[in-house]
């Protein structure tokens, strides 16, 4: 279940997804190997910030959660990545994912309390779900290495699962704004 966060960090970012249309043809292994690393990290900077600023406990626990996960994800894909002998390469996507994650990050560190836990599901909802949009329609069908392959289809399911629960934690904080 854990091999499966590493995915879905990579996927969680909207402009992933909005920024690709200018990347040509498919990405190699090692690109996606880079895209699914720079959106974990992204994802755990995220977190952080939940971790610090987050006034409902829901929130804060889903934000604990995150930063565990995707940390733990990140390590079994560098892991694997070096099992591969495979150095993961920085690309048009990757660099829009980082850039994106950072207008997002900066947007969250201006908000407080209930403004705060609001922004971060929502992120997170919008996240979720173009991240699972792109697994099923970029990553998974364009990754060649096997072991690669295995590790992004078990993150579907951990994507669904963080999609719902972020979903549920919206409905207690949804209403109070």
């Amino acid at each position: 279940m854990k091999k499966v966060f590493v995915f879905a960090v990579a996927l969680m970012f909207p402009p992933f997804v909005m920024a690709e249309p200018d990347v040509k043809g498919e990405l190699s292994d090692a690109e996606i190997a880079h895209v699914v690393v720079t959106a974990n990290q992204v994802d755990i900077e995220n977190g952080k910030l939940a971790k610090k600023k987050a006034s409902n406990k829901d929130v804060l626990a889903f934000a604990r959660r995150m930063v565990n996960e995707h940390t733990d994800v990140n390590k079994q894909v560098k892991d694997l990545t070096a099992k591969l002998n495979m150095t993961p390469e920085d690309n048009t996507v990757s660099k829009s994912l980082k850039a994106d994650g950072k207008t997002d990050l900066d947007k969250l560190k201006s908000l407080s309390s209930t403004k705060f836990d609001k922004a971060y599901i929502d992120t997170e909802i919008k996240l979720q779900q173009n991240i699972i949009d792109v697994a099923d329609t970029k990553l998974v069908p364009n990754v060649k290495n096997e072991e690669l392959k295995a590790l992004l289809v078990k993150v579907r399911t951990a994507l669904a699962a963080h999609l719902e629960r972020a979903q549920t934690i919206k409905d207690s904080v949804g209403d109070k704004h």
